[in-house]
């Protein structure tokens, strides 16, 4: 039994293959391919999907697929509802004879022709499925998931997932969403001025640089892992980082030394950080009377080793567990598409013992 699990967001497709033999997982296996559909275009999702089924499957025959999705919220669609008809368009198109199960933002896994008639309830919800999984193991925490493009603050008491808001507006509303990531976003919008030379100096608004550059320059991330078209469409490598990084204050790296660009960096850092400890703190105070123990924090996300632990310092947990020493680091990368598929497997009726993950040699 081959079941595979799919993430397609606006930005990154991540999908994660599980096999069963003789009812045990023996084989996981995960890609992600970065499709910027506002660029691409919608019209080539099908053909992207069936590159990656390709690779995905290696052209054996697969029983079921599980899906969730974000690029429903893409600018290439003018509302969620063309959104998410299109998306199931498209793996019905890719996938037309396998089951397909759509998760909803209450966990429950839905029809293809469900997901249309309630399509706001299975826009924008594979949060759920990183927060299902980890509710397996960790009973009660706090998980951030820090990705390229967003941050997901999902409250988890008891083993039940106790996140107040169910759509994006509402999650952004408790804190949530945080609409801040690794790699995708707009340093104009983490701060509005950064020291240069002993001064706050005030920066352009700009698309100059992203918070990959940032994360570069520190070394917080690798050539390899951003992902990502760079604001001025050049190269990756840390010179260039820095270029595009001196631009947000109009200047250039033969008018800023590296250590000053290096500063503005790690101001912006610590800028990022404290915008997610904001919501951290926020969704924290929303569960406070509930908690008889102290919390646990787990970390996942391409930027939860870095700023999800930076942001987690303004509070005391009692341990601070990192997804990946779990479930290994490709896993939880593309947590969403795992997990939907997990999801899948246990509703076909195989007992999964999360106490023991030993079963899944990633």
């Amino acid at each position: 039994m081959k079941i595979v699990g799919w993430d397609i967001g606006g930005a990154n497709i991540k999908t994660t293959l599980i096999e069963i033999k003789d009812e045990k997982v023996f084989r996981i296996k995960t890609i992600i391919r970065y499709f910027p559909i506002w660029i691409e275009g919608k019209e080539r999702l099908p053909i992207v999907l069936n590159e990656l089924k390709r690779e995905i499957a290696e052209d054996s025959f697969i029983d079921a697929i599980g899906l969730t999705m974000t690029a429903e919220l893409s600018d290439v669609y003018e509302t969620k509802k063309e959104g998410v008809n299109h998306v199931l368009d498209c793996v019905k198109e890719v996938f037309p004879k396998e089951k397909v199960f759509v998760l909803d933002v209450n966990t429950n896994l839905k029809s293809v022709e469900e997901a249309r008639d309630e399509y706001l309830r299975v826009a924008s919800a594979n949060w759920v499925s990183t927060a299902w999984l980890v509710s397996k193991w960790v009973k009660d925490c706090i998980l951030l998931d820090v990705g390229s493009t967003t941050t997901d603050v999902i409250p988890i008491l008891k083993g039940r997932i106790m996140a107040r808001g169910k759509t994006d507006l509402e999650r952004l509303a408790t804190g949530e969403l945080i609409y801040t990531g690794a790699l995708r976003t707009n340093v104009a919008t983490i701060v509005k001025a950064v020291p240069v030379r002993g001064i706050m100096t005030r920066i352009s608004s700009e698309l100059f640089a992203l918070s990959g550059d940032v994360h570069l320059i520190l070394g917080n991330i690798s050539q390899d892992e951003y992902k990502t078209e760079t604001a001025d469409k050049r190269g990756k490598t840390r010179k260039e980082a820095l270029s595009r990084l001196a631009r947000i204050v109009c200047a250039d790296t033969n008018m800023l030394k590296e250590e000053e660009i290096v500063a503005m960096a790690n101001y912006i850092y610590m800028k990022q950080s404290d915008r997610i400890a904001d919501g951290l703190m926020q969704v924290y105070n929303s569960i406070r009377t509930l908690v008889k123990d102290r919390l646990s924090l787990v970390l996942t996300g391409i930027g939860g080793g870095f700023l999800g632990r930076k942001s987690a310092e303004r509070l005391k947990f009692e341990s601070i567990i990192d997804l990946a020493q779990i479930i290994g680091k490709d896993a939880s990368v593309a947590t969403p598409s795992f997990a939907v598929a997990l999801m899948v497997v246990e509703s076909l009726g195989l007992k999964i013992k999360f106490s023991n993950f030993s079963a899944f040699p990633l």
